[in-house]
């Protein structure tokens, strides 16, 4: 079979514990996975399976540096000598190859011993907080109901210590969005947060209709906004990073955005679970999605066969009219596929964004015209 290789490295985020989790946050999309997999007990990855991802992983990449995802579920569950085999399993197969590793976790298990491996290895540590604790707290708790604010605080105070390089990754929701600045100086300010990246929570409930705990769609837009005026009424432009504002300068500037769902496609970042399975997305691990498992069919042939190229393809393809007439498609292509639950095919946020991409034009036309003088 031929197979017509990306232009850009592929991602596949590894899913080592599966959907187990310390925590049971209100809006978590990923807990009800375990259901996919009704075996008892729990879902941990095992080593040989571990080795042989490692292997097809960095044999599949076309350029000579390899980026590992860790998620969960809480991808802690599993103990730090899994991770330092994985770290021995990267170099025995890294065949020349610059490895990189990058893990995401609630911060509720971290220790001395796991930070000082995070700084030694040189390891990115993404950290899930919602901003002051009366925010965070309201839903995530974990299964006896108790907050986890304070042990999050807990872990960010060691990865501080020992210097590890880390970004926080909170949720936007119906109780935050409405307040951009506390939110902003809470991470630029208590937690001398440097890099800040923003996930919208847009669930459905069983009937089909949004979730309670959704940020509304013209909410997330003011709250978009609102950061955007902090952050430059502070002078933090090179010194504060905040994602969905990087990603958009670049979409304004005609390159390739460093986030997914802003991108023109899909399809390079996918997903594999405990056992193997990969799924095109990790928000679309569902049973139609799932493209194979590795002890079957090697992982570059499910990454680069034609039911992921479909799949990458149904981002644009998919468009509502509404879409293909916005004068600001340039800036987010239509954005997440999976936020596309309105009539039409309409994306949830839609109004949010075009008040954010109006409000934020002048200053993004102004940049790229400075940017584009200097080179």
């Amino acid at each position: 079979m031929m197979l017509s290789p990306f232009s850009r490295p592929l991602y596949v985020m590894l899913k080592p514990v599966g959907a187990h989790c310390n925590l049971t946050c209100d809006y978590c999309y990923y807990l009800d996975k375990q259901g996919l997999y009704p075996q008892p007990g729990r879902h941990f990855m095992s080593e040989q399976l571990l080795e042989e991802f490692i292997r097809q992983y960095i044999g599949a990449q076309t350029t000579d540096e390899v980026l590992f995802t860790w998620h969960g579920g809480e991808a802690l569950l599993r103990p730090l000598s899994f991770y330092q085999r994985a770290v021995e399993l990267q170099h025995k197969h890294a065949g020349g190859k610059l490895i990189s590793n990058c893990l995401q976790t609630n911060g509720t298990l971290l220790t001395e011993e796991w930070a000082r491996f995070l700084h030694d290895e040189r390891w990115l540590v993404g950290v899930s907080i919602d901003g002051p604790q009366a925010f965070h707290d309201h839903y995530r708790r974990d299964a006896l109901g108790r907050p986890s604010w304070e042990r999050v605080l807990r872990g960010i105070d060691l990865l501080n210590r020992h210097a590890v390089e880390w970004n926080a990754m909170a949720v936007v929701n119906n109780l935050n969005g409405d307040h951009p600045a506390d939110f902003y100086h809470f991470f630029r300010d208590e937690l001398c947060c440097r890099y800040l990246q923003f996930t919208p929570i847009v669930e459905r409930l069983a009937d089909g209709s949004p979730a309670p705990f959704n940020v509304g769609p013209g909410q997330w837009g003011r709250f978009l906004c609102g950061v955007f005026d902090e952050w430059l009424r502070c002078d933090d432009v090179g010194r504060m990073f905040v994602q969905i504002f990087d990603a958009t300068l670049s979409n304004w500037m005609g390159l390739v955005p460093g986030v997914c769902t802003m991108a023109h496609s899909c399809g390079h970042a996918a997903v594999m679970e405990w056992n193997g399975d990969v799924y095109s997305c990790d928000h679309f691990v569902f049973p139609e999605h799932r493209l194979g498992n590795i002890l079957e069919t090697p992982l570059a042939e499910l990454m680069y066969g034609e039911r992921q190229t479909r799949f990458g393809r149904m981002k644009s393809e998919g468009l509502s009219d509404d879409c293909r007439r916005c004068p600001w498609l340039f800036a987010c292509h239509g954005e997440c596929p999976k936020n596309r639950i309105l009539a039409g095919g309409r994306n949830y946020l839609c109004e949010g964004y075009r008040m954010f991409f109006h409000h934020v034009a002048p200053w993004m036309d102004e940049m790229k015209k400075n940017l584009s003088a200097d080179n």
